[in-house]
């Protein structure tokens, strides 16, 4: 079982701490600049996603409708900062289903790709004003959006011919060292890695930015470099397990630092999605717990994550709850529970740490296509669910049921035979395997 912090009340006193910040005649959080605004956002989004919780929703549209501070969500100095806008967007929609939340990013997105040009062979500014410097969160930002629009218009081939161009770029662009860790940026006169400091956020985002674009084309490469960028994160970005920013030893993170490791916590849990490595999952279960034991009285979280709260504010509250969500978003997976047996009936009895959305397998035999009534908790899931045939009784496939509510604690799942409900064929049903949904709203 995973750290009782990631399940009600824990992830819903953090969340209900980061939304003390929330000020509903901006649309912002205080305490918050522009692009950690974006963050909140987005934390917020993915903690009703994961928990089903209708609390937060309003703020979501509140913030879409007061356009706080710039048009469009379009800062006119800093490109970087409409990639987490173009992000948080596209969460919502997401969420909720509403295409003005999608076509917002598609805008913002489109404005980003108007600073690429032929210096240091392509790449984008991250200043609009002073064209100066390409660094790698305005890039990795750039392919994560383009990225993520793929997915959610595939049929427009522009998001993934900038997907593949953009990480093109920045593969030659030498800004991935020798270490398998992302530096900040180019040297503008030599278009060299500037060896500069290897930001968690700066992982993270490229982390996501390959997970969307391996998605979205099946390429294993991406994964293998996904994956070599997060194995050397958490051994050299940490300290004991925990996740450190650099500017902690000297205690001068500013004001952007304080929301990085969230950043990397939660396209983490990204990757753990397409390959779940338990050297992942234990590492994002140890930042929870550590996270969580270090809270104060009021459930707010500190800037380093193995110690006490020095200050309270909007950003270190959403980059610890993102570390939460991730933690939530993982829970723990279970194969092979066997059944109990009946007449007409074959059921599972489960228990799970954290109330959600889980996806159901269940692995099967039928000679013929056969369809049972599934009941889940004493209420109907599915009338008639179709399970292709296989050939014979010792012949197995697996079919999957998705974003299936469970309950905190023991849950009876039922395959049941029911002529009235257009039940028909014989079947075996050997095992269920359980994990949380990975369903995109």
């Amino acid at each position: 079982m995973i750290v009782p912090a990631t399940c009600s009340p824990g992830i819903a006193a953090g969340m209900a701490a980061l939304q003390m910040f929330y000020n509903a005649g901006t649309g912002l959080w205080d305490s918050a600049n522009w692009w950690n605004a974006a963050n909140a956002l987005e934390a917020t989004i993915e903690y009703s996603r994961l928990t089903d919780s209708l609390t937060y929703r309003g703020n979501i549209f509140n913030t879409f409708y007061q356009k706080p501070r710039y048009a469009n969500f379009i800062n006119p100095w800093f490109r970087d900062d409409d990639g987490w806008w173009a992000i948080a967007w596209i969460r919502a929609y997401d969420l909720t289903g509403e295409k003005r939340y999608l076509d917002q990013a598609k805008l913002i997105f489109w404005d980003m790709t108007k600073g690429w040009d032929n210096v240091c062979g392509g790449g984008l500014y991250w200043h609009k004003r002073e064209l100066n410097y390409k660094n790698a969160i305005t890039n990795g930002l750039l392919l994560s959006v383009a990225a993520k629009l793929n997915l959610r218009e595939p049929e427009d081939k522009r998001y993934l011919e900038w997907s593949q161009k953009i990480w093109k770029w920045y593969q030659q662009s030498g800004m991935i060292n020798a270490e398998n860790l992302v530096n900040d940026g180019l040297d503008y006169e030599t278009c060299r890695n500037n060896g500069k400091t290897t930001w968690t956020y700066n992982q993270g985002v490229l982390i996501g930015g390959l997970v969307d674009l391996y998605r979205g084309t099946n390429d294993p490469e991406l994964l293998q470099q996904a994956e070599a960028i997060a194995d050397a994160s958490i051994v050299k970005l940490a300290r004991n397990g925990i996740l450190r920013e650099p500017c902690e030893d000297n205690n001068d993170c500013g004001n952007d630092g304080p929301q990085f490791k969230g950043i990397f916590m939660r396209n983490l849990a990204e990757l753990y999605r397409v390959s779940p490595k338990l050297s992942y999952r234990e590492f994002i279960t140890r930042n929870a717990e550590s996270i969580w034991a270090n809270r104060n009285q009021n459930g707010q979280f500190g800037l380093d994550w193995a110690g006490n709260v020095d200050q309270a504010d909007a950003k270190r509250q959403t980059s610890a709850v993102d570390a939460l969500n991730a933690a939530i978003a993982l829970r723990t997976t279970w194969t092979g529970i066997q059944p109990k047996l009946s007449a007409d009936t074959t059921k599972f009895n489960v228990s799970v740490a954290c109330s959600g959305r889980y996806d159901l397998q269940f692995r099967y035999a039928s000679p013929e296509s056969a369809v049972r009534y599934l009941y889940v908790n004493g209420k109907s899931l599915v009338d008639r669910q179709l399970f292709p045939k296989t050939g014979a009784l010792d012949q197995w496939q697996t079919v999957t049921v998705e974003n299936v509510w469970l309950n905190a604690g023991d849950n009876a799942i039922s395959v049941i035979f029911n002529s009235s409900k257009g039940s028909q064929n014989p079947l075996s049903v050997g095992a269920l395997s359980i994990d949380v949904s990975r369903r995109l709203k």
